[in-house]
C-alpha cells in the first residue's frame, strides 16, 4: 500500500502515521519546499499520484474559496487508479440548524462558500472518493487541557450552544477502517455527545485541578472574529454512518473520555 498525503497537518499527521505502522509506504506533499520535498508544482507529483494506493487531501480551502489541490491537478486526480480517495472536509457545512441533529443528507448552507464547494468538488472527483466531515478536532497537544495550560481561556455563556467534537485518535481509526469497510461517500466522524464548550473548559479545569474559568457573555468576551463566529452556529452531528458502515467503534465517546486519554500524554 502506498499512501499520497497532501497536507500533513495534525490529523493527516496522525494517520499516515498508522498506515505507516500497518505496513504501508507514505509520501508527502508539503506546502513549503526542501531538499526531496514535493510540492503541489513538484515535476515529480504526477508520478506519486500514478504510484499511490491511497490519496488523502487534508489541505482547506484557499482565500479566494478555491481548492489548491483540485485547482493545481483536478485532471491527474480524476484519472488516479487509486482505490480510495479521502478529503477532510467539515460540518460546517451543515451552517446553524438551531441546535438539531444533522446526518450526512442534511441540506448544506455554511457561511463559508469554500469549504463547501470544495466539499462537493471532491465528491463528484473520482468513483473512489471518500468524503470525511469533521467538527471540532481535540488531541494531544490540542485540548482544553492544553488551552487552560498555556493561560486563560474564555468560557462563554451561551444557554443552548452546542457542538460536536472528535479526538483525533477516532479520526485516525475511522479513516483506517474506511480504507478497508465501507462505500465511497460522505461520513461525519464525530463522538457521540455534543456539548457546551464551557461545560468542556470546565471539566479540563477540574481534571487540572483549577477552578472552572467564570462565564462570560458572548458579547464580553475577546475573541476574534473567527472564534466569534463559531457561537452563531449550533447543531448536532450524527456519526450513525461511521458506525454502522464502517463499522468503527469510537475509542472516546465522549470529551471526558477523550480529555482523560490527552490528560495521560500531558503527563508523561
Amino acid at each position: 500500500m502506498h499512501l499520497l498525503v497532501l497536507g500533513l497537518g495534525y490529523c493527516a499527521a496522525h494517520f499516515a502515521t498508522a498506515f505507516a505502522a500497518r505496513g504501508g509506504r507514505v509520501t508527502a506533499v508539503r506546502s513549503r519546499a526542501g531538499q526531496g520535498v514535493l510540492t503541489l508544482d513538484s515535476p515529480d507529483l504526477p508520478a506519486a499520484f500514478a504510484a499511490a494506493t491511497h490519496i488523502l487531501s487534508s489541505v482547506p480551502p484557499a482565500p479566494d474559496g478555491s481548492d489548491p489541490v483540485l485547482a493545481a491537478h483536478r485532471d491527474l486526480l480524476a484519472a488516479a487508479p487509486a482505490v480510495w480517495l479521502g478529503y477532510l472536509s467539515s460540518t460546517g457545512v451543515y451552517g446553524d440548524t438551531g441546535g438539531a441533529w444533522v446526518d450526512e443528507s442534511a441540506p448544506l448552507q455554511g457561511r463559508r462558500a469554500g469549504r463547501l464547494a470544495a466539499d462537493l468538488d471532491w465528491q463528484a472527483l473520482h468513483p473512489a472518493v471518500r468524503v470525511f466531515r469533521l467538527p471540532g478536532i481535540y488531541g494531544p497537544g490540542r485540548s482544553a487541557l492544553d488551552r487552560l495550560a498555556a493561560g486563560p481561556v474564555a468560557r462563554i455563556d451561551l444557554p443552548g450552544h452546542v457542538f460536536s467534537r472528535v479526538h483525533v485518535d477516532d479520526i485516525t481509526g475511522a479513516l483506517l477502517a474506511s480504507t478497508a469497510h465501507g462505500a465511497p461517500g460522505v461520513y461525519n466522524l464525530c463522538d457521540d455527545e455534543p456539548a457546551p464548550g464551557e461545560a468542556v473548559t470546565a471539566h479540563a479545569a477540574r481534571m487540572l485541578g483549577l477552578a472552572p474559568p467564570p462565564l462570560q457573555a458572548l458579547a464580553e468576551a475577546r475573541l476574534s472574529p473567527m472564534g466569534r463566529a463559531f457561537y452563531g452556529e449550533c447543531r448536532r452531528v450524527a456519526n450513525g454512518k461511521m458506525t454502522r458502515d464502517l463499522g468503527y467503534g469510537l475509542r472516546y465517546p465522549d470529551y471526558r473520555a477523550g480529555l482523560a486519554a490527552c490528560l495521560k500524554e500531558m503527563k508523561r
